[in-house]
């Protein structure tokens, strides 16, 4: 597929608009698809096959806990997308514009490079503290805040904190960052080339796509990530649910897990979760767009229309 080389972008958003349009696409994924992350976390912390699927741990959870631990870790989760949106769609824009040459065009690699920098940033800024706790929160079983070790996300970092250190709360952050940089580099290049393809929008270009098309584009867009990236979301969620406190940790490390998981569970245990995040991602991304594309759309029609004509 052709890079951007061939389309001169005219006003592309502003970083900052793409940081607040991202903020608030990442709290309405987080309120609607918290559901199927809490499953996906007990699938792959399920050591012992207590869970069958996605449908028998749902059921599972609803008949032992409630409905209401579906949407354990929520706030902490909300709070995390909401800021990580932020910092993705932002420094995405700055890392794009950093990149760009001098007629202000950025080829598939440069774009993919922007995305892959965007992710590692997002990793450990934001990504991986806020994960622990939301893990941590998540593989509590039973609703009764006396029997739970964490009471809430605060508490929860704070019982990291001083057990294990403040590096508590970066537990698993190397695959976190191998997970988000491959992600984030297969969606930025992914969706820029899917509108193109699709429905002729290009970046700047002041056309500003339908509900459904960002929809369409952005899920289309998070498919291929989850499946590149499996095995580091798995060992990530190992490495972040480990009690440091209770003794010496199983996994010492990204490559120790990565031995130790196939030998002991099969090779196939590495993509544990797949179908969860599959089913969570890509609508998750298609909510996000929609969203997004609808605010930054608006500003870039707005610019490029003050400029003399919206190029369509």
């Amino acid at each position: 597929m052709a890079g951007d080389s061939d389309h001169k972008p005219l006003k592309p958003a502003h970083p900052a608009v793409k940081s607040i349009a991202g903020s608030i696409g990442g709290a309405a994924e987080a309120c609607c698809l918290q559901p199927i992350d809490v499953i996906k976390t007990r699938l792959q912390l399920d050591h012992v096959g207590k869970y069958k699927g996605i449908w028998h741990c749902g059921e599972t959870i609803i008949k032992e806990e409630g409905v209401r631990a579906l949407w354990k870790g929520l706030t902490p989760f909300a709070v995390h997308l909401t800021l990580k949106y932020a910092l993705r769609m932002g420094t995405n824009a700055m890392y794009q514009s950093l990149l760009r040459d001098e007629n202000g065009d950025l080829s598939n690699f440069r774009r993919a490079s922007a995305g892959f920098a965007a992710g590692i940033t997002e990793a450990l800024v934001v990504v991986t503290p806020f994960e622990v706790v939301k893990i941590k929160l998540q593989q509590q079983k039973g609703t009764s805040k006396e029997l739970l070790r964490y009471r809430g996300p605060i508490h929860c970092a704070m019982t990291v904190a001083k057990e294990e250190g403040v590096r508590g709360l970066w537990a698993g952050a190397t695959p976190t960052v191998m997970r988000n940089g491959t992600n984030q580099m297969c969606l930025f290049w992914a969706k820029n080339n899917f509108d193109g393809l699709l429905w002729g929008k290009h970046e700047g270009d002041g056309m500003q796509l339908t509900l459904l098309q960002s929809m369409g584009s952005g899920f289309s867009a998070a498919c291929l990530g989850p499946v590149c990236t499996g095995p580091f979301d798995v060992i990530k969620t190992r490495l972040m649910a480990q009690e440091r406190s209770a003794g010496p940790a199983k996994y010492r490390g990204l490559w120790h897990a990565l031995m130790t998981i196939p030998r002991e569970e099969g090779l196939r245990a590495l993509w544990k979760g797949l179908l969860p995040r599959l089913m969570r991602i890509p609508p998750g991304q298609a909510i996000v767009w929609a969203v997004s594309d609808q605010i930054t759309g608006y500003f870039e029609r707005k610019a490029v229309e003050a400029q003399g004509g919206v190029n369509v």
